[in-house]
């Protein structure tokens, strides 16, 4: 009886931390290699194992338009080097990309106030494009391109009071969506099937608020 006395007593601040939920909402500037870096927004939610601890998710946003170089080199290769503005407009390209991703975070105490911490996150990647038809610049285009990714950061973490705290984090991303197209070669009149992929791994820096209930 007093063994079971004791794990329970041992047990009570694990199922109170298990109970405690957290929401966070980030804003950055996420810089990936297939575009010039921008804005980035995110939403994170998760459940406290421990004191330490914490499991769950997260969604972000990041859009971009831009023009892409590998597109043009593609273009030139079969079709030579046209009017600038044409290539130029036949390549620009409207990202939406939104990874959702499960994680786990892992907190250092410093001070009373301050805490550093690790995390991690696994999951899959949408990529949303619009973008101009590469034979006939005024016909849009739309794709979808799904990709798994992960990425792992390092933040510090300032609690505001019980149920809020401020961070800031850095983190890098690391996915590779794409999808094939088809291109006419005009020298055989063949078909050819090409690949279109964007490399949006790079480092993120973000800001935020975390609410704890």
């Amino acid at each position: 009886m007093k063994k079971l006395i004791l794990i329970i007593l041992l047990a009570i601040p694990i199922l109170n931390y298990a109970q405690r939920h957290s929401a966070a909402i980030n804003l950055g500037h996420f810089n990936p290699a297939a575009t010039e870096g921008g804005f980035i927004i995110g939403y994170e939610g998760g459940k406290f194992v421990d004191r330490n601890l914490s499991l769950g998710w997260s969604i972000d946003w990041f859009h971009k338009k831009f023009v892409d170089n590998v597109y043009v080199e593609q273009f030139e290769l079969y079709y030579g080097v046209v009017d600038g503005e044409i290539t130029e407009k036949r390549a620009t390209t409207n990202l939406h990309s939104i990874p959702l991703m499960a994680n786990i975070t892992a907190y250092l105490p410093l001070t009373p106030f301050i805490s550093a911490y690790v995390t991690g996150g696994a999951g899959a990647e949408v990529l949303l494009i619009f973008y101009n038809n590469l034979e006939n610049p005024n016909q849009d285009e739309f794709k979808n391109a799904w990709e798994f990714s992960w990425e792992a950061g390092t933040g510090l973490l300032y609690e505001l009071g019980n149920r809020s705290d401020l961070f800031a984090e850095i983190s890098y991303h690391e996915s590779n969506p794409s999808w094939t197209y088809e291109l006419k070669d005009p020298d055989t009149g063949k078909m050819k099937t090409l690949e279109r992929s964007f490399d949006m791994s790079g480092v993120a820096v973000k800001f935020g608020v975390k609410f704890l209930w």
